[in-house]
């Protein structure tokens, strides 16, 4: 007996009633699944019927769009705010070369077209904010969270407590990656379970990398995406047991694979309203940064270039970031510290810190800012003076100072 549906087998009642028919070229387009009989004629009817909500068209976006157009579902909304970059091909295999400097979700659109004709695909070219998502869910049978940021995360899934609305959910890191179902009212005798009773709260923001940070395996994207398309279609249509209440997780890397139970929290309040304003459900910055002095990137620039025998001393530059990250791209010159080795080098007086110092002011930089700031924050603590964060990080150089960097 499952204890979340109350039954052994663990299944759903289908999320939307069925169209009337299929047409003889849909028939011929999806026989693989009407061969199915956990799927069948009915089952493809209610894929044609259903309206997935897709966030992100990114590394899990891109074989979740494809796989769930290539079913037939019949109308697709995907919102992203980003253009395609170089660096997406390595994952986000609904994207290529043409597209490169494109919104994706308008380069995605063009490649469902082409895919599958009949399927009904809404381009959102705009962020999510707690002031557009309720209206963007309305009429929407399911959301299928892509997303590569937990304020984007959190905010989908209390919207989607909020509406009743279920959600497939992953992530990815490295070579790892986490999937479930969430859903605040699914049919009796099913029992609720969001993301908030699996991670009550947000991580601190720069407490936990980034892909672009840390970086991830594109396999990893077509195998999580591909399961999230599953799981979708599992709800849809009723067929087998969807992941409600359970969470697999999976690495790559070792080949391994496991299912936990997700239980509610019964001391959890529910989320009935959304950040008034649309403010992120997570700071932008990390706790105990708000009094980091921070220096923008044009303005650094001119720092070093008035610096010299007549001018002012000129600021060292301290690079916080991952091996990997600095091997794509680093200013220079700069001395180099992992954020994880920053509190012990700083502990040291004859440390690559202590020898900078005395060299001149120190600016620590990272990727976007997040991580520098903590930084200079724990400099601070260690006694060091003067310490800058750099706004906006690399990104921010390269934008505004020097554009031949590669981004990452």
């Amino acid at each position: 007996m499952n204890p979340l549906t109350g039954d052994s087998a663990g299944t759903l009642p289908p999320l939307v009633d069925p169209v009337p028919d299929l047409t003889a070229e849909e028939r011929a387009r999806y026989s693989r699944h009407l061969l199915l009989g956990a799927i069948g004629d009915e089952g493809q009817r209610r894929l044609r019927a259903a309206s997935v909500f897709v966030v992100g068209a990114g590394g899990l976006g891109a074989p979740v769009l494809m796989y769930l157009a290539a079913a037939g579902v019949g109308r697709i909304t995907v919102i992203d705010d980003d253009e395609v970059d170089l660096g997406n091909l390595q994952r986000q295999v609904i994207h290529s070369v043409p597209a490169i400097g494109r919104p994706k979700v308008d380069s995605a659109r063009e490649r469902l077209a082409e895919l599958a004709p009949g399927v009904r695909v809404e381009a959102v070219h705009a962020r999510l904010d707690a002031l557009n998502i309720g209206a963007l869910l309305e009429g929407h049978d399911l959301v299928m969270d892509g997303s590569d940021n937990f304020s984007t995360r959190y905010l989908v899934s209390d919207a989607c407590e909020i509406a009743g609305i279920p959600v497939v959910w992953g992530t990815i890191d490295r070579f790892r990656a986490q999937l479930a179902v969430f859903w605040s009212r699914p049919p009796a005798p099913a029992v609720a379970v969001t993301l908030r009773d699996l991670y009550p709260a947000p991580p601190p923001a720069g407490s936990v990398p980034s892909c672009a940070e840390a970086g991830v395996v594109g396999a990893l994207c077509g195998t999580v995406g591909s399961m999230m398309a599953m799981e979708a279609v599992k709800l849809i249509t009723g067929a087998g047991r969807p992941l409600l209440g359970r969470l697999v997780l999976m690495d790559l890397l070792e080949t391994t694979h496991r299912t936990v139970t997700i239980r509610p929290d019964p001391s959890r309040t529910p989320v009935t309203s959304l950040p008034e304003g649309g403010d992120d459900i997570c700071g932008v910055r990390p706790p105990g940064t708000d009094d980091v002095p921070t220096v923008a990137a044009a303005d650094l620039a001119a720092e070093l270039a008035d610096a010299g025998p007549s001018g002012s001393v000129a600021p060292v530059l301290v690079d916080v970031r991952g091996a990997g990250e600095r091997s794509i791209a680093m200013i220079a010159p700069s001395v180099w510290v992992p954020l994880d080795s920053v509190a012990e080098d700083a502990a040291d007086p004859t440390g690559v810190l202590g020898r900078a110092a005395a060299r001149g002011p120190l600016v620590v930089y990272c990727k976007s800012g997040v991580r520098s700031a903590r930084a200079a924050a724990t400099l601070a603590v260690a006694g060091f003076s003067g310490v800058r964060s750099l706004e906006g990080g690399i990104e921010a150089w390269t934008r505004d100072v020097d554009p031949s960097l590669p981004g990452y």
